[in-house]
């Protein structure tokens, strides 16, 4: 995740440089265009942190979940692995 969040954020730095830049430009169409990319980075802003938090929320419960009941998550994960092991063995080989 830190990836993708250096990935935004440097998305973000570099939309923020091209309002910098094109402050001083006069036009109809530059304006709007500016106002239409700030209108972006805020939303986007918004949903990253939406995104964010319920990604916390899900990863706490799960933490809580497998702590809880440890017995039928380590079950689970062997039976996930499994067959992403069969999975895997069956494209390499062919079928």
């Amino acid at each position: 995740m830190d990836k993708h969040t250096q990935d935004l954020s440097t998305l973000a730095e570099d939309a923020r440089a091209l309002m910098d830049a094109t402050a001083d430009v006069a036009g109809e169409k530059v304006g709007e265009a500016r106002k239409r990319l700030a209108a972006v980075l805020d939303n986007s802003r918004k949903i990253f942190s939406r995104v964010k938090e319920k990604a916390v929320e899900r990863a706490k419960a799960t933490d809580e979940a497998v702590r809880e009941h440890p017995y039928p998550a380590m079950a689970i994960a062997l039976g996930v692995g499994a067959l992403i092991g069969y999975v895997a063995a069956g494209r390499r080989s062919g079928t």
